[in-house]
């Protein structure tokens, strides 16, 4: 199993940033896609940004230009840095990976992980 953990968020003013990380541990894996999600409660959870594991990025409309999603496959660390966040960009954020786990009794096997999430709030 892999296991993802978040670190960085907080409580910021508007126009201000922070940088998420979010850091993916186990044994015998290889780390394929992963993303950066966002849910409030009472809406429906959006993908922030995604990034391949060569390092093709994607992101939401209501990010573009203002985050900037990167991750380091040595570290097996993903990172979403935020400038100029607005109150709108409060929510959980929470980091999603993709991985090939290797394993003797089923040799290679694909599966998925989710981080337990970090709350960044933004005060207006």
């Amino acid at each position: 199993q892999v296991r993802l953990v978040e670190s960085g968020g907080g409580l910021v003013q508007a126009g201000g940033s922070l940088r998420l990380s979010c850091v993916a541990s186990g044994s015998l894996f290889t780390i394929n896609d992963m993303a950066w999600y966002r849910q409030v409660p009472g809406k429906e959870r959006e993908l922030v940004a995604d990034i391949t594991r060569s390092g093709s990025t994607n992101y939401a409309d209501s990010v573009k230009g203002r985050f900037t999603i990167s991750r380091d496959n040595a570290k097996n660390t993903m990172y979403l840095q935020m400038n100029t966040l607005r109150a709108e960009d409060t929510a959980v954020y929470k980091c999603h990976a993709t991985w090939i786990g290797y394993s003797g009794s089923y040799g290679e096997y694909e599966s998925d992980s989710w981080g337990q999430g970090t709350q960044v709030t933004v005060s207006s």
